[in-house]
């Protein structure tokens, strides 16, 4: 409780400290308690007590200023800070900071946050130390959180109130073994303050003529470090190479159809070790470890962001290694018309393989 307290009166201070120089901002602290979620049999250990916390966040108001703002209801954006305790020694705490968003549905009373961002755990696995912890490989991870809450604005002077449920999500996606993550399903309720006595009416001048844009060429690289399943095996470079096409369906939305090329450097050494440690599975060791897909995707344009969804299925697959289809999930940041940089996580399943650092260009 004592951390609780302190992190809450460093983070007030700071966000307060910012006021006069903010408009259109308001903090909330939302406390919350609940439930790990069994996704996985082999976390079952570890599902013990019932983690609580709280999540602190300043945001920022739109009012129709861009186009985007009035596209999507007049969305906040902002940072949050969260601090969660599982009630296990064995998993920890982590402490975590984001970058989020609020969506508005139902006159506004009703909020979806969606944020994601970098956490940090107190406890994680360690062979002599604490090998029970499987959840978490490493010592930072990367975090998500989802927030559906009822939310009233302003009851009593500035102050206002927000009810609902979230989830969290933590998970170092394979760069280091184990990596089970968790999931949390929580209840949470908190209050709302707002820094400013009045705000600016919303604007609503939105051209509505329809979008049309040509078929657009993407070529892309990705990369990053990953690691198998096989604890105490080295981590691996990856380098993924992609070509696609997109067709722009409106202002906010796009398809798209392509391949990718995978250079997964963790296969080759896990194939040889398979091999070896496991001849009943008649693995030679000569397999290929390179990978060639083909997938399906939709990208969701949000001002200079979009998030990106694709589908893919192998159709060179010389190594049976988590299934023949493959999910990628992300962020896009466009610099300038062409140019652009993405952070994307690539599973199979709910079993994450890798998170890419990519960099491309659309023609």
């Amino acid at each position: 409780m004592q951390k609780l307290i302190v992190s809450f009166v460093i983070l007030s201070s700071l966000v307060l400290s910012a006021q006069q120089e903010a408009n259109n901002t308001y903090i909330d602290f939302n406390y919350f308690g609940g439930n790990i979620a069994l996704h996985n049999n082999d976390i079952l250990h570890l599902i013990k007590g019932h983690p609580e916390g709280f999540i602190f966040s300043w945001n920022k108001k739109t009012f129709g200023n861009q186009d985007w703002e009035q596209r999507y209801g007049y969305p906040d954006y902002g940072v949050s800070f969260s601090y969660q305790d599982f009630k296990n020694e064995v998993l920890g705490n982590n402490y975590a900071l984001y970058a989020h968003y609020n969506f508005y549905f139902f006159k506004r009373n009703v909020m979806l946050r969606i944020a994601q961002g970098l956490a940090y755990s107190t406890n994680p696995y360690d062979k002599y130390q604490n090998p029970k912890n499987i959840a978490f490989g490493s010592d930072v991870l990367s975090a998500t959180y989802l927030m559906l809450n009822y939310k009233k604005e302003r009851i009593f002077n500035r102050f206002g109130l927000q009810v609902g449920l979230s989830l969290t999500h933590y998970s170092n996606a394979n760069t280091k073994a184990p990596n089970t993550s968790v999931n949390t399903t929580v209840f949470n309720a908190g209050i709302t303050y707002n820094l400013d006595t009045e705000e600016p009416e919303f604007i609503k001048d939105l051209d509505t003529d329809k979008f049309s844009e040509k078929v657009k060429f993407n070529f892309a690289f990705r990369s990053g470090i990953n690691q198998s399943d096989v604890i105490d095996t080295k981590q691996y470079p990856f380098y993924i190479f992609s070509g696609y096409a997109d067709k722009r369906l409106s202002h906010i939305s796009a398809i798209q159809f392509g391949t990718d090329v995978f250079f997964s450097n963790f296969l080759k050494e896990l194939i040889y070790y398979k091999s070896i440690a496991f001849p009943e599975d008649n693995i030679s060791g000569d397999e290929d470890y390179k990978r060639v897909g083909v997938f399906l995707g939709h990208e969701l344009f949000i001002n200079k962001l979009s998030v990106i969804s694709q589908l893919g299925y192998y159709v060179y697959y010389p190594y049976d290694f988590e299934g023949r289809s493959y999910i990628r999930v992300g962020l896009k940041r466009y610099f300038g018309k062409k140019l652009f940089g993405a952070v994307t996580l690539k599973s199979h399943g709910a079993k994450a393989e890798a998170v890419e650092l990519g960099l491309g260009v659309r023609l």
